[in-house]
């Protein structure tokens, strides 16, 4: 039996893992991958000041780390259920039954589907599918592709396919209908565009983002936005046409463009073909949340942090005894965050297990979450601040329940009040 379970192995758990044994523990990360790294693998930008964040070399100094302490790392193994029964978690897998008193789960990030007519054509896949093919597989996705979907995650990976001399024609939004609203209406879609101008090469671009900070001038900017679009490293951003079709017989041969209205309705009449040998569809991510779903944790739903996401402290702490939960599960962001919520998060384990001395090195790792975020070169979602500040205030609401004896999650509580500096949850 280990003393901690880490259910996936990206930049969270691998953070956490070596963190945890760092602090005497033996630990146990579980992935059904078989690579580590995670969503980091396929991750390469330029970062302020020139620098180059290289997902891959960064993955490496992370399995470099674990390999000089011994984790043990179990990939390609697939976990099917977990359950708690007398303070002990069973993590059940496709090869055995794993036991542990703590559990972490990093489980990630999951890209969320656009419905488009003829998405089911061989060369259609997500635009995360195409980041790994092209960063980490090495193989393009094809020679000239559309991708659909008008956002965060669609300009960071067109500009890494950019650098790979794969031909991106195109960055359309999706046919306006009931479940692609919120990605088909061009001033929601600017709101998000405008958090990743800075990463643009042209000038022109980051001076016109500049001057679309008030609803006036972003409506005006979207009424007289070119039909043709407006390019970032070379490639077209089309604010103002959306895929109506994904066009072949046996494979992706191309997609048919509408221009839109300011609200995102299609003007008949405006039809026309590009021409495309694939297409990615780029709907945003979401917190990988199924597994923790059988823990009995509590969720809430903020828009700001991508979807539903685990009730947590800034610990990394939940409600349920020795459950644990670190990186895009909590909410999406970058890597660097994860990462820093990976360390936070075993610091909470180590001292949560007897582990003395703690408490001033895991406040600081607290802090260098919030710093981290600060300064992060992309953020998926603008408002993520105060998606936070809404989950901290849930955990309050919580803390206040569970003083009056209202609520208590998991197997079992300790009945300290939580005026100490003791884990809710354990």
């Amino acid at each position: 039996m280990a003393d901690v379970i880490i259910i996936g192995c990206g930049p969270a758990g691998l953070s956490a893992g070596i963190t945890a044994a760092e602090c005497g523990l033996d630990v146990l990360i579980l992935d059904e991958y078989l690579k580590p790294g995670g969503r980091l693998l396929g991750q390469l930008y330029e970062e302020p000041g020139g620098k180059w964040w290289n997902g891959i070399e960064e993955t490496r100094k992370l399995e470099d780390r674990a390999r000089a302490l011994a984790l043990d790392i179990r990939l390609g193994t697939a976990v099917s259920n977990i359950e708690q029964t007398g303070g002990i978690w069973h993590v059940y897998t496709d090869r055995e039954t794993f036991t542990a008193p703590s559990l972490l789960l990093a489980t990630g990030a999951a890209e969320t589907p656009v419905a488009i007519p003829g998405w089911t054509l061989p060369g259609v896949m997500s635009v995360g599918a195409a980041q790994v093919m092209t960063n980490v597989h090495r193989v393009k996705p094809g020679s000239r592709g559309v991708i659909i979907g008008v956002n965060v995650l669609s300009s960071a990976i067109a500009m890494e396919l950019n650098i790979a001399g794969i031909d991106v024609a195109a960055i359309a939004l999706p046919k306006m209908n009931e479940v692609n609203k919120d990605s088909a209406n061009p001033a929601d879609v600017m709101d998000s565009l405008l958090h990743v101008s800075h990463m643009a090469p042209s000038k022109f671009v980051q001076l016109g983002s500049k001057l679309m900070q008030n609803d006036f001038m972003k409506k005006l900017g979207i009424t007289f936005y070119p039909k043709s679009g407006v390019k970032m490293w070379g490639i077209p951003v089309m604010l103002r046409k959306a895929v109506i079709e994904i066009i072949g017989t046996e494979q992706v041969e191309g997609v048919l463009i509408a221009t839109v209205t300011p609200d995102g309705n299609i003007v008949p009449g405006t039809e026309q073909r590009i021409d495309a040998d694939f297409v990615c569809i780029a709907g945003g991510l979401y917190p990988l949340a199924e597994l923790i779903g059988l823990t009995g944790c509590p969720f809430h739903h903020i828009d700001e942090l991508g979807g539903y996401v685990p009730l947590h402290n800034e610990q990394m702490e939940t409600p349920v005894y020795g459950l644990y939960v670190a990186g895009n599960i909590t909410g999406i962001e970058g890597a660097k965050v994860a990462m820093a919520q990976g360390v936070a998060a075993a610091l909470s384990i180590a001292r949560n297990t007897g582990r003395e001395g703690l408490s001033d090195i895991r406040r600081e790792a607290v802090d260098y979450i919030g710093k981290t975020r600060r300064n992060a070169h992309i953020q998926f979602h603008p408002e993520v601040e105060e998606g936070r500040k809404k989950m901290q205030q849930y955990w309050d609401e919580y803390a206040e329940s569970r003083k009056r004896g209202r609520f208590v999650a998991g197997e079992s509580v300790v009945e300290e009040s939580v005026e100490k500096e003791e884990p809710l949850g354990v």
